[in-house]
């Protein structure tokens, strides 16, 4: 698998990422074991992983496949994203909490750093000063290598990249990580832009539509899919409606002439994105996993990309 830089900086990341939402809910650790092993085979070296994933159970599923030595640790990119709940430190931005909220991750995973640490989007109640003296903390500490955000407005990274030089701080965010699909492109309106000025790169999650451009909710809801779920359900409905019934159509459309997947389609076109370092995928088993990661060899004409472009045009 091809790897990218993230940004200007100096990390490389596979070019498709493996979420890890479902591990502990819908993926027991057996299949999360078995997803693990067949995405370090085929060269992918992103896992994302956040605190909140079943309460920390993802973090705890990982970590004990990587004290098992079922992958080498140095052969991943761990990325943790997320603060802790409300707490005696003070919630969410809070320099106390979001470095307790790290080391929590840390003594989850069972390793000693994070190579990207993400930061919850933004936070009126702290001050982003306060908020970049936890991420130098954690970078000159050792713990963290790289800074990323989570889903900031293009304003809120800008403003972040900004006062991290005005403030001579030598950790600037590499990463944006927000939801970026055929369905959801509220990313390009002014977070993209944002980015690509910035030299950060953009790290997309939920690529597929939260499942819905594979086409396999076209004729209901299978029993076996995330719809299907009760955790995941309401996050799979967000995506279902007439104007994403029209953009699945398309994919399917699309994939029949090329002679190839609506999962693989749908997956090649955010991959490619200008200012894509990584689409971070997640699955139910290693089998739907390795359908993803078949992607690697495909790419999209630039007619059939036209066409998906025009019929998912965001409002602007």
């Amino acid at each position: 698998m091809q790897r990218r830089r993230v940004g200007d900086s100096g990390l490389q990341v596979s070019r498709i990422g493996l979420g890890t939402m479902t591990w502990g809910e819908d993926t027991d650790v057996e299949s999360a074991g078995e997803q693990l092993i067949a995405f370090v085979e085929e060269g992918g070296t992103l896992v994302e992983t956040a605190n909140v994933y079943g309460d920390g159970k993802a973090q705890e599923i990982l970590g004990a496949h990587l004290a098992d030595g079922l992958v080498d640790r140095d052969s991943l990119v761990l990325a943790g994203r997320g603060g802790p709940p409300p707490g005696p430190l003070g919630e969410n931005a809070a320099r106390g909490a979001l470095l307790a909220g790290l080391d929590a991750t840390l003594r989850r995973l069972g390793t000693d750093h994070l190579d990207l640490w993400q930061l919850p989007g933004w936070d009126d109640r702290v001050p982003l000063e306060e908020r970049l003296s936890a991420v130098q903390v954690a970078v000159l500490s050792g713990r963290v290598r790289y800074a990323g955000l989570v889903a900031p407005a293009g304003w809120q990274l800008a403003t972040t990249v900004e006062r991290a030089r005005h403030l001579g701080n030598i950790v600037l965010p590499v990463s944006a990580q927000a939801e970026y699909s055929l369905l959801h492109r509220t990313a390009e309106l002014e977070l993209l832009p944002a980015t690509r000025h910035h030299g950060v790169g953009m790290i997309a999650w939920a690529p597929l539509g939260r499942g819905v451009l594979t086409g396999k909710y076209t004729d209901g809801t299978p029993a076996d899919s995330r719809a299907a779920s009760a955790v995941l359900a309401p996050y799979v409905e967000a995506r279902r409606n007439e104007r994403s019934a029209r953009i699945v159509q398309s994919v399917l459309t699309a994939a029949d002439g090329l002679g190839t997947s609506p999962l693989a389609v749908a997956l090649a076109w955010v991959r490619d994105r200008p200012g894509v370092a990584s689409a971070v995928v997640g699955a139910r088993d290693a089998a739907q996993l390795t359908a993803s990661m078949a992607t690697e060899s495909i790419t999209l004409p630039a007619e059939i990309r036209a066409a998906l472009d025009d019929v998912s045009e965001p409002a602007r």
